[in-house]
């Protein structure tokens, strides 16, 4: 692991495979760190001819932390918009932010452009990506997100409870215990999640490795905030590929067939049994579509 200071921040960076590879960026969801990416995915890709980079998003992990930095609670914003007011002036960042940070790290490691993969909050920020920073974009793969359209329908209850859960206490394995709680709420089917013990250890390892509730707070802010982007994404021109989960309850999969509907040419894949996560079980299906489209989509001789 390393660092590299990309849109006058420090991001915590990570990658596999050869460097003289084209470069593939994959852009974690909310919360998540790094790590949190499975190795057999990132080999996948590797294997296939990616230079594979996974990063810590601003305010998570080991990349910088906006400590000191107070945000309007989720309420507050979420009725500050309702009534006009210009909320995504009012938080730390937006999702722009981190739009800005994945593409000035492209530039920084040394690379003109990226096929460039997000899940969930990280699949907005790719989409932020496309229309703000198109000179650093070569594919598009937004996996288990949204367009960002307020009229897609909302997370189940239970979901939104999960998600939105607080330890009863600020230790590894009160959080793992949640993680586990959460991943069965949203998560694949039973047959296809990751079992619990390995839900818990990598939950206990994450926090070890660092825990910034204030910087998790400063994300769902930025969330929240960003004004919406669904209207923009007719006018791109580059090739996406949408994957999304048919049991996702977080996310509903209306919100993926929505992005692919609002992207010119884009295609999309509804994986059967595939919740809001990234379980062993699913990744063999993910690199079987990933694959071939990035290599119809990538001219011979591209690094």
């Amino acid at each position: 692991m390393a660092q590299i200071k990309a849109n006058g921040i420090e991001i915590e960076y990570e990658e596999m495979g050869s460097p003289d590879d084209p470069l593939m960026l994959l852009v974690s969801g909310f919360s998540s760190q790094m790590i949190t990416w499975p190795e057999s995915f990132k080999r996948g890709l590797a294997d296939a001819g990616r230079r594979v980079v996974v990063f810590d998003n601003r305010d998570i992990g080991l990349s910088t932390e906006f400590a000191g930095r107070t945000t309007p609670s989720p309420r507050e914003i979420v009725k500050g918009i309702a009534a006009g007011e210009p909320m995504h002036e009012r938080v730390p960042y937006l999702l722009n932010d981190m739009a800005a940070d994945a593409a000035a790290l492209i530039e920084a490691l040394g690379a003109d452009k990226a096929d460039i993969l997000g899940v969930s909050m990280g699949g907005m920020i790719v989409q932020l990506m496309a229309l703000n920073h198109p000179d650093r974009v070569r594919t598009l793969i937004p996996v288990m997100t949204t367009s960002g359209a307020p009229s897609l329908p909302p997370a189940t209850r239970e979901a939104t409870a999960a998600l939105t859960a607080v330890p009863e206490q600020r230790t590894p394995e009160s959080i793992a215990d949640l993680a586990v709680t959460s991943r069965a709420a949203y998560g694949s089917a039973p047959d296809v999640r990751n079992p619990d013990d390995d839900i818990r250890s990598l939950s206990i390892t994450a926090t070890n490795r660092s825990d910034r509730p204030e910087g998790v707070a400063r994300q769902y802010a930025a969330i929240l905030a960003q004004p919406r982007w669904h209207d923009r994404l007719a006018s791109l021109d580059v090739p996406t590929l949408v994957l999304h989960g048919a049991v996702d309850n977080l996310i509903l999969p209306a919100a993926g067939e929505d992005i692919a509907r609002r992207v010119p040419g884009a295609e999309i894949e509804i994986i059967e049994k595939w919740g809001h996560d990234l379980p062993e079980k699913v990744i063999p299906v993910l690199l079987n579509r990933i694959v071939p489209f990035l290599g119809r989509t990538t001219p011979a001789g591209i690094a």
